[in-house]
């Protein structure tokens, strides 16, 4: 399903979750007339772990995750920059760049990262499971990142630390307006130059969270069938439900959809249950 409806080489990406999470649920709706709607071609996709498993692993949880770009850059097969690191904060970002990875050549990246922001990456970088890679200068991090064009990749970096920037200071807290100039793909903010090492670097891949398209659903939670009207009986919440959101999401917003719609899901289903007494 996510090949057919979200693209080529959806069906490599990481999956966040469980490998029991099939679709099962949103086809046995469509298989009795359930309307399907939202932006089935869509989902919510993260950077991973390029080396997690297929599915997640309930030892590790969340923590194959890396969302900490935004204080570094993005490297891909080619040893150059793809996307503007610093366009928002990651809870903005983080769940459509994963598309932008998988985007790249061989489905992955390597994140970037001097040691002035070390300070400010996530557990999730410190974990035992990472694929990271550290080196002193950038000529011997060049060979130490899989998969990259060395030779680029030291061609970008020069380019990224000598671009102009404005005399703002670094801030993390805000959007600081730190940025590059006169790059092919300029960072926003956040854009300090690479130079106090060592140097690390994490590969990352694409790990698919929830599709955004799935069955639609009235203020009751009452899943509707092709004809406009409510199916007696099946009430959806969470993941499964379209039309919730388009081309990105923010972060949290999953979990305040699926607890409204819930209670309201619950609520529904309890008077439907009490009438047939």
């Amino acid at each position: 399903m996510r090949a057919r409806y979200l693209g080529p080489n959806w069906d490599l990406a990481h999956v966040r979750g469980t490998a029991f999470n099939t679709g099962r649920g949103i086809q046995m709706a469509l298989d009795i007339g359930a309307m399907p709607t939202g932006h089935w071609s869509g989902c919510h996709a993260t950077e991973w772990d390029m080396n997690a498993p297929p599915f997640g692993d309930l030892t590790v949880g969340d923590s194959f995750q890396k969302h900490n770009y935004t204080f570094g850059i993005y490297i891909n097969a080619r040893g150059e920059r793809f996307v503007d690191e610093g366009a928002d904060f990651h809870t903005f970002t983080y769940a459509k760049y994963g598309r932008e990875v998988l985007n790249q050549p061989g489905l992955f990246a390597w994140q970037i990262f001097d040691q002035k922001v070390t300070h400010l990456l996530r557990e999730d970088y410190r974990i035992r499971r990472i694929t990271k890679v550290q080196a002193d200068t950038f000529e011997e991090l060049a060979p130490k990142l899989e998969g990259v064009d060395p030779k680029r990749f030291l061609q970008t970096i020069k380019a990224y630390n000598e671009a102009p920037r404005p005399s703002v200071e670094f801030d993390p807290n805000v959007r600081d307006g730190l940025c590059t100039q006169g790059l092919a793909v300029n960072k926003s903010n956040w854009a300090n130059r690479l130079d106090k090492p060592p140097y690390h670097a994490y590969g990352v891949s694409c790990g698919v969270t929830f599709t955004f398209g799935g069955l639609k659903i009235n203020t009751s939670s009452e899943v509707i069938d092709t004809a406009g009207r409510p199916i007696p009986g099946l009430y959806a919440a969470g993941e499964l439900v379209g039309g919730l959101y388009y081309h990105n999401y923010a972060s949290g917003s999953g979990l305040t959809s699926g607890a409204v719609f819930g209670r309201i899901g619950g609520r529904s289903a309890a008077t439907f249950a009490a009438t047939r007494r």
